[in-house]
């Protein structure tokens, strides 16, 4: 009875490995439809048709790995016989959660790629204020998106400029106040020698004083000898 099992679960395994290839390529929009048309917009103008098999493989999936998940909780409840059937049952769960986190993946961001493109449709329908502007291509949305990167790239490259150009301008400005600074220490420098200079003058000026005194006394005190005698 568990061989059964394991062969059902093998074989839904490879079904589910091939549904998630399908899976991927139409939730990347680009489906069996969509190179089957021989139209290289067919994925723009009918984006309704890829939706309905996208959400019809999501729903055949989901039954899909329910199933395989109920296979494997049936093999699980059977006794085991051995090393090699309990290593074998849990290779089934780990193939079991690689399919649901792939699909997950897929689903997920399929889903930001459509939000992304009806938030581009809708800003695109805003600023024209035309609904033809509705029936824009994937290819002429994302040539406006990459329009709208170049401009905010240009905005940011002038906005390092301005930068540069204010680093520049203050490692001038800081130049400038070092030299200002270094001939504010220079003459700071200057000032005890003056101090010295004008003290050294006032000391020759006192001795030259204290001399003219003595010089008049000893002549005062001389014509004072020559009149006594």
């Amino acid at each position: 009875h568990i061989a059964v099992l394991r062969k059902q679960a093998r074989t839904l395994e490879n079904e589910i490995d091939l549904k998630l290839v399908a899976f991927s390529k139409v939730g990347a929009g680009s489906s069996s439809i969509t190179s089957n048309s021989g139209n290289n917009n067919s994925a723009d103008t009918s984006p309704l048709l890829g939706e309905h098999v996208f959400d019809s493989l999501s729903a055949e999936i989901e039954q899909m790995l329910d199933k395989l998940s109920s296979l494997n909780e049936a093999m699980s409840e059977l006794p085991a016989t051995g090393s090699a059937a309990m290593h074998t049952l849990q290779r089934h769960r780990e193939i079991l959660q690689g399919y649901r986190q792939e699909f997950n993946k897929i689903y997920a961001n399929h889903t930001m790629r459509i939000e992304r493109e009806e938030l581009l449709r809708c800003s695109g329908l805003a600023s024209s204020g035309s609904p033809s502007i509705s029936g824009l291509s994937r290819r002429e949305m994302y040539m406006k998106e990459s329009g709208h990167l170049n401009s905010a790239s240009n905005m940011v490259n002038d906005q390092i400029n301005i930068a540069i150009e204010t680093r520049e301008n203050l490692h001038a400005q800081r130049q400038a106040f070092k030299r200002l600074q270094t001939r504010f220490n220079d003459i700071s420098n200057r000032f005890p020698l003056i101090s010295s200079l004008i003290q050294r003058i006032n000391i020759k000026k006192r001795r030259d004083s204290l001399i003219l005194g003595a010089v008049i006394g000893f002549c005062v005190i001389l014509l004072l000898l020559y009149a006594f005698n």
